[in-house]
């Protein structure tokens, strides 16, 4: 990774120089780490995950193929609407983790995306799973990810980790995104932002961009709600600002896979 050293000495010292800063294109925010620095974060985060089986019991690729293979697609359709941002920069994978008893997602930066099994087998269609995907996406490529870890972990801390400088940090961190630490939370505004994005990308695909919403109102119906959800802002207000994007994008009319996602479910332990 090349960084300026005098650059991290004078940003870890709080002096602001813009030669290292990006701004996404998309939200017009300034993120003070490059897209390298989010690639690398993302791949070492990616491997400590890993090399973790108790904590994140990663399916195998060449064991559960027809899983990945239904995943994969759901991934490779978003990048094909060329609406996604660094589709062709970051390394773009899915993972699935076999825990039943846990329903949530996460991602992390450089777009690695993680599934539960209990996510993937409490939904009812493929186009309410392909709205998660495409938010966790969105995530990804607003590179919300790295702010996130910034304001939690601190500045210099993330910036030693990203250069390689404290290896013990990164099972911390991967411990923490994956368990859905409630200080690790996305803010509101980036909640806001995911759906939306995910929204103008499913509106480009086969998938219904409704069904986003109708993923927070199964949530909500659940007798125990997963826990993530008293992090995020209310699914009634989610749900309202996904249909405002939906007309803003077009009022796109798409399916819903009921068969198709059933048997993608099938395919796993």
């Amino acid at each position: 990774m090349k960084v300026n050293k005098f650059f991290l000495l004078c940003m870890v010292s709080g002096v602001l120089l813009f030669g290292g800063v990006s701004c996404n294109k998309e939200t017009g925010k300034v993120n003070i780490f490059t897209l390298q620095d989010d690639i690398d974060l993302g791949n070492q985060l990616a491997e400590e995950i890993a090399n973790d089986p108790v904590n994140f019991p990663l399916l195998s690729r060449t064991q559960y193929p027809e899983a990945y293979e239904r995943l994969d697609s759901i991934l490779d359709a978003f990048l094909a609407t060329g609406h996604v941002a660094h589709a062709d920069a970051f390394p773009w994978t899915a993972y699935i983790i076999h825990n039943d008893s846990l329903i949530n997602a996460f991602a992390t930066p450089g777009g690695h995306v993680y599934f539960y099994t209990g996510l993937i087998k409490a939904l009812d269609n493929e186009a309410m799973f392909a709205g998660v995907v495409a938010h966790e996406m969105a995530h990804c490529a607003l590179r919300h990810s790295t702010d996130r870890l910034t304001r939690h972990y601190g500045l210099s801390m993330l910036l030693a980790v990203v250069l390689g400088e404290n290896p013990s940090m990164l099972a911390k961190i991967a411990s923490e995104i994956g368990s859905g630490l409630a200080s690790l939370a996305y803010s509101r505004r980036q909640e806001y932002e995911a759906d939306e994005f995910a929204v103008k990308y499913m509106s480009s695909t086969e998938y219904h961009p409704m069904a986003l919403a109708d993923f927070f109102t199964k949530l909500e119906d659940m007798p125990h709600p997963p826990t993530f959800l008293s992090t995020h802002p209310s699914p009634e207000d989610r749900m309202e600002k996904i249909e405002e994007a939906w007309i803003k994008y077009g009022s796109h009319v798409g399916e819903y896979f009921e068969d198709r996602y059933q048997a993608f479910k099938n395919s796993l332990p």
